[in-house]
């Protein structure tokens, strides 16, 4: 640095000395010149004497870990969006990871989502004026005279020719009130004033407490404590109130908030906060859970003065026809269990810890039947409980020429439950005989991969069949005179003259009835067999939901003409044989498909 700004003033000298003294010769010039082109060379390529490091362009920064997140050492003016700093702690890395809640805690909904909460520009007219607020005031009249000023740190704004005006802690609906009284004492006449307030000072304010995110948030003064509690991340849901919470200045409780009122009838609050106020969230206090039978089955936290069946029931709001009420609990360090009505459940006093279920234990004493099938009248009918089946068909309308009253049949939903647990238990015991099977060598390994690969295949499909809970109440014209249920299906079905053939059959159809044909007929007059079907038993589903199989012996009926008879309206199902040389599980499978065969009317391939 020192050679370069020495360089252009020595060389100047150089060569006047050398002119004024006469020493110059053709040598020296070329000298001069050549040493001359050296500094203008050098003065290319080295930064000009008058650079100072102030005015150095560029600046040195860090690698972010994120593209477009801030650099360290770069001064960023704009919100950084929930974007972290490298190195600096997060929640996750705070806070260890917890189990969803089954019961969140009530009210726990204000605080969820990853929206900041929503405000306006903080003006309105309960907002008390502050240092640092802007002021606009026009004055036009006998006097012109327009401007924005600003509150100084003594509550003052100065306008000239009126003097100072104290402002601070007034409301602003009553700025311009307070501002033209007082020009109104100096210019009495013909002055017209307008004043109007601008903008607000943001404030800090404190989040203390059992927060997810303690700390210094800024806001405006007419901001409410729910928008600096969500700024904060809401209150923490196993170790804060969410009912105790106190607004504090200079050490004295001002407000306090209940979040309970504000979700229940929207009471929070009015505050207008100032710089150093804290919003002090306390302990979660004496908590009860409410599981099931409510519409507000949530966490609560009561007071202990609260714990008691009325005001529980008020928050909680149980569902309807809500008779009863379980409670278990600790009492004396022993475990605790009463079972009451709804009634005597109001004045029930509860202790903290407690779990509370209600319980709908109304016995039905009226039914819902339905009629399906072939029926002209209503398609419900509503029966007390105990009537039976016969009783109401006194009242099912139905035409006896289209009907076939003597062939009818429920649907019952126990018995469809029943039918798919019995099915669900075969499908499993078929599971672990497939995969639990032992194997001796590595060729046998590769064929029962693939066996596994088909069982499992036909696992899943038979598991999205719908047994469909049929009951058998006829035979040979009687009728049972049954019990009925809640839920069941009387199904009338048509009368026809057709014979339905399916299955296993070349050409599945449907063959007009003839009295003297056997079921080998109708598999004829189908197509015959395929070169899968099992032609050693036949279902034979009959009209009044009964499932009968048939045999047959080298092509012919056993004894020559088949021992079962064939009725209008009877579906015969040829179903498919299955190789037992190709799979080891074939007994089970063939048994799930007899199963699935008779409570669901679907044959599986």
């Amino acid at each position: 640095m020192r050679i370069s700004v020495l360089l252009p003033i020595t060389l100047p000298l150089i060569i006047g000395l050398t002119l004024v003294g006469g020493l110059a010769s053709a040598q020296s010039l070329e000298q001069l010149q050549q040493l001359q082109q050296a500094r203008q060379q050098a003065g290319n390529s080295s930064p000009a004497p008058n650079i100072t490091p102030i005015e150095l362009q560029g600046q040195r920064t860090l690698p972010a870990s994120n593209p477009g997140q801030a650099q360290v050492g770069q001064y960023v003016s704009q919100p950084r969006y929930g974007q972290t700093l490298p190195g600096e702690a997060t929640f996750e890395t705070v806070f260890p990871l917890q189990e969803p809640m089954t019961n969140p805690p009530f009210a726990a909904n204000v605080f969820i989502g990853g929206f900041e909460s929503e405000r306006t520009s903080g003006l309105n007219d309960n907002y008390l004026v502050a240092p640092g607020d802007k002021i606009s005031i026009w004055m036009w009249g006998a006097v012109s005279y327009s401007d924005v000023v600003t509150v100084d740190n003594q509550g003052n704004i100065f306008i000239p020719n009126i003097g100072p005006i104290s402002i601070a802690n007034t409301p602003a609906g009553t700025v311009n009130r307070t501002v033209t009284s007082r020009i109104k004492q100096i210019y009495t006449q013909d002055v017209n004033v307008y004043v109007n307030l601008l903008t607000s000072t943001p404030v800090s304010v404190y989040i203390s407490g059992p927060v997810l995110r303690p700390g210094q948030y800024a806001g405006l003064a007419s901001d409410s404590a729910l928008y600096f509690l969500k700024r904060a991340g809401g209150v923490d849901f196993r170790r804060g109130s969410f009912r105790n919470i106190d607004i504090l200045r200079a050490g004295e409780v001002i407000a306090s908030v209940d979040l309970y009122q504000f979700v229940k009838s929207g009471t929070v609050p009015n505050v207008s906060f100032k710089d150093g106020d804290v919003i002090l969230v306390h302990p979660i206090g004496h908590t009860l859970v409410v599981q099931n039978g409510a519409r507000n089955a949530f966490t609560f936290e009561f007071k202990h003065e609260e714990l008691n069946g009325e005001v529980l029931t008020e928050f909680a709001r149980p569902t309807d026809f809500i008779n009863h009420v379980s409670i278990t609990g600790v009492r004396n360090n022993e475990q605790f269990a009463r079972y009451l009505t709804l009634d005597a459940f109001r004045s029930f006093n509860l202790e903290a810890g407690d779990l509370v279920e209600y319980v709908d234990d109304h016995e039905p004493q009226v039914y819902r039947i339905n009629i399906a099938g072939s029926n002209a009248g209503a398609s419900q009918i509503m029966v007390n409980r105990g009537t039976r089946l016969l009783e109401v068909l006194n009242y099912v309308e139905a035409d006896p020429k289209l009907s076939d009253i003597d062939n009818i049949f429920l649907l019952r939903e126990s018995v469809a439950a029943k039918q798919r647990e019995i099915i669900e238990q075969s499908l499993q015991r078929l599971e672990r005989s497939v995969f639990t099977a032992p194997i001796s060598s590595t060729g046998e390994g590769s064929i029962r991969v693939q066996e596994a690969q088909l069982v499992s295949d036909f696992i899943q499909r038979a598991r999205q069949i719908e047994p469909l809970g049929k009951v058998v109440v006829s035979e040979r014209g009687e009728i049972a005179n049954i019990l009925l249920e809640a839920g069941d299906t009387i199904y009338i079905p048509e009368t026809t003259d057709l014979i339905h053939v399916g299955g296993e059959v070349m050409m599945p159809q449907s063959v007009v009835y003839n009295p003297d044909a056997r079921a080998k007929d109708y598999v004829a007059w189908a197509g015959g067999f395929t070169q899968r079907a099992d032609d050693e038993r036949i279902m034979i589903l009959r009209k009044n939901g009964n499932v009968e199989f048939d045999t047959i012996d080298d092509g012919f009926w056993a004894g020559g003409k088949g021992r079962l008879g064939i009725q209008a309206g009877d579906q015969i199902v040829v179903l498919p044989a299955i190789d037992a040389k190709s799979l080891q599980a074939i007994k089970d499978i063939t048994q799930i498909i007899y199963q699935i065969a008779v409570a669901a009317n679907v044959i599986l391939d």
